[in-house]
């Protein structure tokens, strides 16, 4: 069967699953089950793809996963957010829309703790929401802000997204994660500059109100109680790796360690919450692992037709620079990314395009922080982005998902923006990894 057929069978066969309801993974696995069953000899090869795949599932690297989903439950059950937030907003005085530059401040603290940007949203949603709302903050900047730094979580590790991401492309987990700090920095600060001159241009969109600043010593104190001791927390993931101290997988152990006994000097550990994080660690974990093994048997089947092969030559040989091979993929994801989850986005188009990418001899780990980035963004693409519905989830009730989807939109341009610098300059992320030891 030529590669051609192959690859419109395989993903034609996936969507029509897929309109029927079925999950992601188990779309993907019934139909590889149905192809491997034609191409690889019947049940022989059925048994060979089984053998292939526990291989790849059994590998240490992919440890980070739960330890990082972990880390995320425990910060999102014991509650210690609302006082990182408090601790935050001391410091932001009357800045023009404080309460989003809360929220972004915040969002990104949260996705050096946490790792999931579903929790992040929730989270930042449920405390600041209804603030906002009550000081007269309209839904561009009471929604926007919020939907903007919960994804921040993806692109500031621990995330469990680029280890699964790493794990997919079979790029270095421990390198890519140190790639995504400064672009997730990046977009921060394009969040905070959007709100600021936003709230200067249409001071209505952010109404300014009086609000007591505390006295220095009080703020002081709340830094060195509540934002301080999250440094450390940092390191143990961060830290260790840039130090050459850990591998990812061990930082990944000491980071999920460290945020249990944070809880726990906070008097935020009892046994309720250690069962409600471990099970939700243990629930996620589970639907990413399927996932991932119905991610790995299309890979499998891709590379072993030759149909991967074949169309990273056919799309390497076409008369366009490589760039816009790159931006051509991207577009690819982000509209993918409107109608299925970031790990599904992931699923499709790591197998499809990273031999591509390997053929034109780009960096792999600069394509892959991309592909964070362009997941990230399908978090919050219109109509069925996840953060989307999150966020409709902890709003006030009249809020509609049009004024959702209109609240979004600054941000994702945000995002294009922090894309555009990065295929411009890889060094913004080929930097920090290279010093790395």
């Amino acid at each position: 069967m030529e590669w051609q057929l192959i690859l419109a069978f395989s993903l034609g066969g996936f969507v029509v699953v897929l309109l029927t309801g079925v999950p992601i993974a188990f779309g993907f696995l019934f139909v590889c089950m149905i192809m491997v069953m034609l191409l690889w000899g019947g049940p022989e090869g059925l048994s060979q793809l089984v053998l292939s795949i526990a291989a790849r599932m059994a590998r240490f690297v992919l440890l980070p996963i739960p330890l990082f989903i972990l880390m995320g439950e425990v910060m999102f059950h014991s509650g210690l957010a609302p006082r990182i937030i408090d601790s935050v907003d001391m410091w932001l005085g009357r800045l023009p829309g404080r309460l989003g530059l809360v929220a972004v401040s915040s969002g990104t603290i949260l996705a050096a703790l946490t790792g999931a940007s579903m929790s992040s949203t929730a989270i930042l949603g449920s405390l600041l929401t209804p603030e906002m709302e009550a000081r007269g903050y309209k839904k561009p900047m009471s929604l926007g802000p919020i939907l903007g730094s919960g994804g921040l979580a993806i692109m500031i590790p621990p995330s469990s997204l680029a280890v699964f991401l790493g794990a997919l492309a079979l790029i270095s987990i421990g390198k890519l994660l140190i790639a995504i700090i400064i672009p997730g920095l990046l977009m921060a600060v394009l969040y905070a500059a959007y709100i600021i001159i936003r709230c200067n241009l249409q001071p209505s969109i952010a109404p300014p109100y009086d609000k007591p600043i505390p006295p220095i010593s009080h703020r002081l104190k709340a830094i060195v109680k509540y934002i301080l001791p999250l440094g450390l927390v940092v390191f143990l993931v961060i830290g260790v790796i840039l130090l050459g101290i850990a591998t990812p997988s061990e930082a990944a152990a000491t980071g999920a360690l460290g945020t249990m006994l944070l809880a726990a000097c906070y008097g935020k550990l009892p046994w309720e919450v250690v069962k409600k994080s471990v099970a939700g660690a243990i629930r996620i974990t589970i639907m990413v692992f399927t996932i991932l093994v119905g991610a790995y048997s299309f890979a499998q089947l891709l590379a072993f037709s030759g149909a991967s092969r074949e169309l990273g030559l056919f799309i390497a040989g076409l008369p366009v620079a490589p760039v816009f091979i790159v931006i051509g993929v991207l577009l690819f994801g982000i509209f993918l990314g409107m109608f299925m989850t970031p790990t599904g986005v992931l699923t499709v188009v790591i197998p499809l395009f990273m031999p591509v990418i390997i053929v034109l001899g780009m960096d792999p780990v600069w394509f892959g922080v991309l592909m964070l980035l362009n997941v990230e963004m399908a978090t919050t693409s219109p109509p069925f982005g996840a953060g989307l519905y999150i966020m409709k989830g902890v709003a006030p009730p009249d809020t509609t998902m049009g004024a959702i989807y209109r609240a979004a939109l600054p941000f994702l341009g945000c995002d294009l923006i922090a894309m555009g610098f990065i295929i411009a300059f890889p060094s913004i992320t080929l930097w920090l990894p290279s010093v790395i030891r």
